[in-house]
């Protein structure tokens, strides 16, 4: 399939991302996967490599893309690799890079964006809570004004980088109302008192991502540490929420188009029969069918992240490249595990490890669920 959008400046950035991902991730997968995390050296070597700095003005460490093409590149060559890696520095650098750069001042600017850039400082957002999941609305974490600081409680789950992010841009409650206008974000540091980290989550796929609870328990916040007005989080979490959904959709599709091609490759080598198993009809229908359903989709996102390079994306066409890239990457991900047979069952085998990480994606950044009600009032139905 052509692909236009890219030009030669995003293929020599695309050569460098798999450089890096050729010397210091790939070999290491099953390390990461055993320790659960991945090292604090890979995020130092990702800097040195600039790629945690696509969204930040040159004056703060960043190189400044200003061209989502790059960070589209980015998590292609990342979820190819390890849906892991793509979830972790998407969130870093991809979600948590537009709060840091757009709302922050000066000061704070320069206190973060450096190491932020270099992979010293590590992050994550924190918005999801225990009772919440998709109603942003509907948080209960506090945040209290007490004599020249806030005073946050609450608790936070399913935060990726949670277990070791440095910084965390959380979503309080900074009023007595309701609903989404009193919600203002904090940049909480690791070290304040009070704050505190669970255990890392055990999760069904995507072990090599450490994914935390988090507890906030009478921690201080300096107003210093404020990002944005007060009351203004909701609106400000509403308007970068389509990039975190294309974000998501770009590393959904390319993760199931890599193990897709693993797939043919094994259909082309593994004999039944006397034949090579993808010279059966059904087999042959069915690859035809995927690879088509994979670039009929590729099409649409490509499209998506040229409106979103011109900021013009809207958040309905985000939820649809969010919602339909998930259910293509798991549809197309079940077949291929089908195609490999018993071996697709084993552990040792990516198509298996490919399967169970892609569950996650029909439910994070806004659930398949949320997604079409989002597209349906776009079509001018009420609230379900």
């Amino acid at each position: 399939m052509l692909r236009t959008l890219f030009t030669s400046d995003h293929e020599d950035f695309r050569y460098s991302v798999r450089q890096f991902l050729g010397r210091h991730v790939e070999p290491y997968v099953q390390d990461f996967l055993d320790q659960r995390s991945f090292s604090r050296q890979i995020w130092l070597e990702a800097g040195a490599a600039g790629l945690l700095s696509l969204e930040v003005p040159d004056a703060h460490g960043g190189s400044a893309a200003s061209d989502y093409r790059f960070n589209a590149v980015l998590f292609e060559e990342l979820a190819k690799v390890t849906m892991g890696l793509a979830s972790c520095v998407g969130i870093h650098a991809d979600v948590v890079a537009p709060y840091l750069v757009d709302l922050t001042t000066d000061e704070q600017k320069q206190r973060w964006l450096p190491r932020f850039c270099s992979g010293e400082l590590l992050t994550a957002i924190g918005m999801t809570e225990p009772s919440g999941g998709s109603d942003l609305a509907a948080l209960r974490t506090t945040a209290t004004w007490d004599g020249d600081t806030w005073v946050l409680d609450g608790s936070k789950t399913f935060i990726t980088n949670g277990y070791s992010a440095d910084l965390v841009v959380v979503a309080a409650r900074t009023g007595d109302e309701a609903g989404p206008r009193s919600i203002t974000l904090f940049g909480v540091e690791a070290e304040m008192e009070g704050f505190s980290r669970g255990r890392k989550l055990d999760k069904v796929g995507q072990g090599e991502s450490d994914t935390a609870e988090l507890f906030l328990d009478q921690v201080r916040v300096p107003d210093s540490h404020r990002i944005g007005e007060v009351g203004a989080g909701f609106t400000a979490m509403m308007e970068r929420l389509p990039q975190e959904r294309l974000g998501a959709a770009v590393s959904n599709l390319a993760h199931a188009a890599q193990i897709l091609q693993e797939t043919i490759g094994y259909a082309q080598q593994r004999m039944a029969f006397g034949r090579p198993i993808g010279d059966f009809q059904h087999n042959k229908f069915l690859l035809a069918e995927l690879v088509t359903k994979v670039e009929v989709t590729q099409s649409f996102l490509d499209q998506a992240v040229l409106a979103h390079s011109d900021r013009s994306l809207s958040a309905v066409d985000a939820a649809k490249a969010k919602w339909w890239s998930a259910e293509v990457q798991n549809d197309v991900l079940d077949h291929c595990v089908q195609m490999f047979g018993g071996y697709g069952y084993m552990n040792e085998y990516r198509v298996a490890r490919a399967w169970r990480d892609a569950r996650v994606t029909k439910i994070w950044a806004g659930s398949n669920e949320i997604m079409k009600e989002l597209i349906g009032r776009d079509l001018g139905f009420g609230r379900s």
